[in-house]
């Protein structure tokens, strides 16, 4: 009697085991370094600096570029993390930024107010009466010195995350965690001091 297991333990000890696999599996970046790959992601660690290049792919829907031209100020929000894969936990968060890239259409001078923001500061401000420009300017970066390589450590293995998503959301999607609307990239490096 005692080396037998109940139904009940028995189903107690599997679903635990079911949680286990599952925390392991999210740690070795099976689920944290997905990508859908719309967006392209390009780490370069030189100079103290880890520079961060990433473009999104098709990124205007009808909806977000209807919201674009109706005059409503259009948001496009990219959440930046630097991490560290580990194996027996989550993946190690080492350093994050947010970059921040607006456009406001003035139906009446029929010009674009465009403004890109790294962490809170303006970065780029400028005004055009091309669309072409204004998609360039809000999905498409180059080098961005994001992150510090100081709390690196030489040889190790990391990765870079981008999250886009956009105000309003495309759809009407009010849902305050909904992930309706958002895009992930992620690429990975080895940090060679």
């Amino acid at each position: 009697m005692i080396g037998r297991l109940s139904s009940r333990s028995s189903a107690s000890l599997t679903a635990w085991l079911g949680l286990v696999f599952a925390c392991v599996a999210m740690s070795s970046g099976v689920v944290s370094t997905a990508s859908d790959d719309r967006i392209r992601v390009t780490p370069l660690a030189r100079d103290g600096q880890v520079y961060v290049s990433f473009e999104v792919l098709d990124a205007f829907s009808d909806d977000t570029r209807d919201a674009m031209q109706s005059g409503l100020l259009t948001t496009f929000l990219y959440d930046v993390e630097l991490r560290r894969p580990t194996l027996l936990w989550f993946d190690r968060l080492v350093a994050s930024a947010q970059v921040t890239a607006t456009v406001k259409y003035d139906n009446l001078t029929r010009r674009y107010h465009v403004s890109v923001m790294h962490d809170g500061r303006v970065e780029d401000s400028r005004v055009t009466d091309d669309e072409h420009v204004v998609r360039a300017v809000l999905t498409s970066f180059s080098r961005l010195p994001l992150f510090s390589t100081e709390p690196l450590e030489a040889n190790g293995e990391y990765y870079v995350r981008v999250r886009a998503r956009t105000r309003p959301r495309p759809g009407g999607a009010w849902w305050p965690w909904s992930t309706h609307g958002e895009l992930f990239g992620t690429a990975k490096f080895t940090f060679l001091p």
